[in-house]
């Protein structure tokens, strides 16, 4: 799994001119599921998102995760992140996982960061067309690969 975590004062996704989610401070999160993704990359990306010191403390250094500010996440799924670029200009998205597998590892990650966050996060809908508003904190943007965890 690939995702990439935008530290935000606010984000939302709106399909077909309806907001589906929306945050204040928090994560905006987009991931990316491979073929070969599965439940221990769920709770491994878990973990490094909940404890991801990228919040200001008192002094104005990145030190707080992210529920010692009380912030809120907002996950969209994206494919495109398991782009493969090396050759030529077109992508190829022959990594991403079809929809069979990764349906079911969306909505497992979800519950996982629900879960560790204590609270419902917000999200997109799989494979859906929308449209993604966000405001950027710091710029904050962090990429993390769930296979490169060394």
């Amino acid at each position: 799994m690939r995702v990439v975590i935008q530290r935000v004062t606010r984000a939302k996704v709106t399909i077909d001119g309806n907001v589906k989610g929306e945050i204040g401070k928090g994560f905006m999160i987009l991931v990316g599921i491979g073929e070969d993704d599965g439940d221990e990359d769920i709770e491994w990306l878990t973990k490094k998102i909940i404890n991801l010191r990228v919040f200001d403390d008192a002094g104005g250094v990145m030190n707080l995760p992210i529920t010692a500010i009380g912030g809120n996440i907002l996950l969209i799924s994206q494919f495109t992140l398991m782009a493969m670029t090396a050759k030529g200009n077109r992508p190829s998205y022959i990594r991403a996982a079809k929809p069979e597998i990764s349906v079911p590892i969306y909505e497992k990650f979800i519950v996982s960061l629900s879960s560790a966050m204590g609270h419902d996060i917000q999200t997109g809908t799989f494979g859906a067309d929308m449209k993604v508003e966000l405001a950027n904190d710091g710029p904050v943007t962090i990429l993390i690969d769930s296979k490169n965890r060394e």
